[in-house]
């Protein structure tokens, strides 16, 4: 087990993408709204809407940065997206077992990363869009565990017929997860 602290982020791009798409989707809209408001006096508003989206944005932007796992010799702490907190000691630690996953409609599979204490429940998952392989190998070798990873790939239609308790709650409904 690690003596120092290791802090893990996800993927970079992925904070540049949304940015990119949410100035593709605002800047016309909002143009074309303030054209449309200027002439009659209405751009207030608009300049207040432009003002509150611009607020999430940023809020968005903050929780993105706040992101992260943190392995230390007490264990490891996943803080996600959402500010939701997932822990687990390290005496709780069972197994870490890698597994790839096809991606929806393609032939390319993704690694997802279930932490398991000792009764083989998962209290943390990595999944492959959001952290890089090369962070959950280090995870592995950082808390001195065996990395379990099966042989063939899944489909979620698989894991979700034999580990359902591994998947995220909309992950277990097939028709959440075609949309």
């Amino acid at each position: 087990m690690t003596t120092e602290t290791h802090v893990l982020r996800p993927h970079r791009h992925l904070l540049a993408s949304g940015v990119i798409a949410a100035l593709a989707l605002t800047t016309p809209l909002f143009a074309v709204a303030y054209w449309l408001t200027i002439g009659s006096g209405g751009w207030q508003i608009t300049l207040a809407v432009h003002v509150l989206v611009a607020v999430v944005a940023i809020l968005a932007v903050l929780q993105f940065r706040r992101t992260k796992v943190v392995v230390s010799p007490e264990g490891v702490r996943e803080r996600g997206f959402l500010g939701r907190v997932s822990e687990i000691p390290e005496r709780e630690i069972g197994a870490l077992c890698l597994v790839e996953i096809y991606r929806d409609n393609a032939l390319d599979t993704q690694p997802n990363l279930f932490i398991l204490d000792r009764a083989g429940v998962p209290s943390i998952r990595l999944r492959g869009q959001y952290w890089s392989r090369a962070d959950m190998e280090d995870l592995a070798d950082v808390l001195d565990r065996p990395l379990v990873s099966p042989e063939e790939s899944v489909t979620l239609s698989e894991l979700r017929s034999t580990q359902p308790g591994w998947l995220y709650w909309f992950e277990r409904i097939p028709l959440l997860t075609w949309m």
